[in-house]
């Protein structure tokens, strides 16, 4: 079988690179960077010249794009050059409206399709534990269970397609509400003068433990903010979730203020920075660092 995979940057590369490694499928890539392109074709992959050559010649084509706009633009050019019976799979974070209507363009070309968003970053994605939550056709899905493990650690077929979106987005929420108590809960031990080491390994072992504590807490006391999942797309993953919320009815009691403490991080140029680096705003307000 023939994968095409489109978009094979911070994290698609690392996903990209998994299916060469652990399949014996031919794989072409394509994406705007050289760099990225080389860091698949160094393994064995064949570099592709666009989108349309991409759809053209491949059974299953990937895309993991950074923002919903690029992945229907791609989209329409995958639509447009893909043969009938192909299946196109989407890794990149949308709104479900998004999925829906890229979805009803690749149905009219004859092209089935998956949406399939991600969840554990960079590492994950690197080490092939990622979380992958899949809308779609049950039999499209099983088809391509196998392909989709090969680059996974947990595949999760919750339901039509749309709510691959719905659970990513769910998700993603739930994880920058954590992130910001942390960022908080942090300052307010920094403040009150505790050993943060000490702190950090009380919380780590009891109930206000979560991954969102740990990534903070490591990020803040080692000064590294680095982008592994930039603020602007957290943005841009919360921004859709509250627009979720809102075509639901569902009142925002937090995410709507996690979303403030963003576009102040984001107004201090903090946009291109790790997502953690909302801790920054209570530290530079306060005039001290979280740091042991």
């Amino acid at each position: 079988m023939k994968v095409g995979f489109i978009g094979v940057g911070n994290m698609g590369g690392p996903m990209c690179r998994n299916i060469i490694r652990n399949t014996n499928h031919d794989v072409v890539v394509f994406d705007l960077n050289p760099a990225a392109i080389e860091a698949c074709t160094d393994l064995g992959a064949s570099a592709g010249t666009s989108v349309q050559q991409v759809a053209a010649e491949c059974d299953v084509v990937f895309t993991s794009l950074p923002m919903p706009r690029n992945v229907e633009e791609v989209a329409a050019g995958i639509a447009a050059s893909a043969k009938p019976g192909t299946v196109y799979v989407d890794l990149s974070t949308n709104s479900p409206a998004t999925a829906r209507r890229v979805n009803e363009q690749m149905r009219a070309k004859g092209v089935q399709m998956l949406e399939a968003p991600v969840s554990g970053g960079v590492p994950r994605a690197t080490d092939g534990t990622i979380v992958i939550m899949v809308g779609g056709d049950t039999a499209v899905f099983d088809a391509q269970l196998p392909l989709l493990k090969s680059f996974s650690g947990e595949v999760v077929h919750v339901g039509e397609i749309g709510m691959g979106s719905v659970a990513k987005l769910v998700n993603n929420m739930l994880a920058f509400c954590n992130a910001a108590a942390a960022a908080e809960a942090l300052v307010i031990g920094t403040m009150a003068g505790i050993d943060l080491r000490k702190l950090q390994q009380v919380i780590s072992n009891a109930s206000g433990n979560s991954s969102a504590f740990r990534n903070i807490s490591e990020k803040a006391f080692n000064r590294e903010f680095a982008a592994t999942f930039a603020l602007d797309l957290a943005h841009k993953d919360l921004r859709l979730a509250l627009e979720l919320a809102d075509e639901l009815g569902v009142p925002g009691m937090i995410a709507p203020q996690v979303m403030n403490l963003m576009r102040i991080a984001r107004a201090k140029g903090m946009g291109g920075d790790d997502s953690s680096s909302v801790i920054r705003v209570y530290e530079q307000a306060l005039g001290k660092e979280v740091r042991p």
